[in-house]
């Protein structure tokens, strides 16, 4: 068998998986919120966040199309087939061992971060797109702090809102609500997050040879909506617990506060085919609402934890990359 097409095979074999953990990996972020509220069963609200994730992955491609040429170009890529499987064995080791110590990092800071360094590892810094580079980083710096702020602008509002309410009824009224708002936060994962393999993919695609344009195809898109589904439907339990109550803890009005803001800065991100962390802005949502609601009452110490983590992804996960793309290259 021709030597490209094993390792254009390799790379959308890893893609899948990297989707598929990426789904598990994940799951924390859409249903973590709405299961610790008890607003839904976590057997429910997996099912839920699955069918979500599966049908967002399916709506839009302009974040593929960012992660396909915009961090390197793909079309000058030098051994760019070596470079995209060393980035994907790097993220998902990465993945992988956060998960197992049940930390919420960011699968996009550890994708991002092993493309770049694969591609320096192979090609130089001159291969990378700095332009392109520097704006995908700047959204993902900036959305969690915009997330913290508008969690707290939006918890806010509700407690002026409806300070005067019971707070019994008030509470399972937003139980019920919550339940659309883990719908939609769901689905607002699925069109950032599932874009990310099928932006690989293409990748691959391109320094193949197999096709000339950044378009994303079909069969990739569900290919990787599947994964993407399939992987939420497991559930990544320890992540669950750390980011629905090691926190803070959540009533149903805040989670509700945290799906919105949350929703509405990935929709925005998607919006203008920038990748986010959905880890990074449901966790810094969660912790805007929690410190409006009771500066006390957040968890600093594991916010401090999950911090550090978002900070040495990037790093980690591209000096993972380049040791993978030194051995692979011994071999191909």
């Amino acid at each position: 068998m021709d030597i490209v097409l094993i390792l254009t095979i390799l790379i959308v074999v890893g893609a899948l998986a990297f989707d598929f953990i990426n789904g598990f990996h994940d799951t924390a972020n859409s249903i973590a919120t709405s299961v610790s509220t008890k607003a839904l069963k976590p057997r429910h609200a997996i099912i839920l966040a699955a069918t979500m994730n599966f049908v967002g992955a399916l709506a839009f491609t302009g974040v593929a199309k960012t992660i396909t040429k915009d961090i390197v170009d793909p079309f000058k890529l030098e051994n760019g087939s070596v470079v995209i499987l060393a980035a994907l064995l790097a993220a998902i080791t990465w993945n992988l061992l956060t998960w197992y110590f049940g930390i919420p990092s960011s699968s996009s800071h550890a994708l991002i971060g092993s493309i770049a360094g694969a591609a320096i590892a192979g090609a130089g810094f001159e291969s990378l797109d700095y332009n392109g580079f520097l704006n995908i980083l700047k959204a993902l710096i900036i959305s969690p702090i915009l997330a913290f702020v508008v969690g707290f602008l939006v918890y806010g509002v509700f407690k002026v809102v409806f300070k005067n309410n019971n707070l019994s009824k008030t509470n399972k009224n937003f139980r019920t609500i919550q339940i659309a708002t883990a719908a939609l936060q769901s689905f607002s994962h699925g069109t950032n997050d599932a874009q990310k393999a099928m932006g690989i993919i293409t990748m691959a695609l391109i320094v193949n040879n197999y096709q000339t344009s950044a378009d994303i195809q079909l069969w990739v898109q569900v290919s990787c909506a599947i994964a993407m589904g399939l992987g939420t439907s497991v559930g990544g339990w320890k992540i669950i617990k750390t980011v629905g109550g090691k926190i803070m803890k959540i009533r149903p009005v805040n989670g509700v506060a945290a799906d919105l803001t949350g929703a509405a800065i990935i929709f925005g991100a998607t919006y203008i085919h920038l990748p986010v962390s959905t880890t990074h802005v449901i966790s810094s949502s969660i912790l805007g609402v929690g410190a409006s609601h009771r500066l006390k009452g957040v968890k600093w110490g594991t916010a401090q934890r999950m911090l550090i983590t978002w900070v040495i992804t990037l790093p980690i996960s591209a000096t993972l990359a380049a040791i993978f793309y030194f051995i692979l290259n011994t071999f191909f």
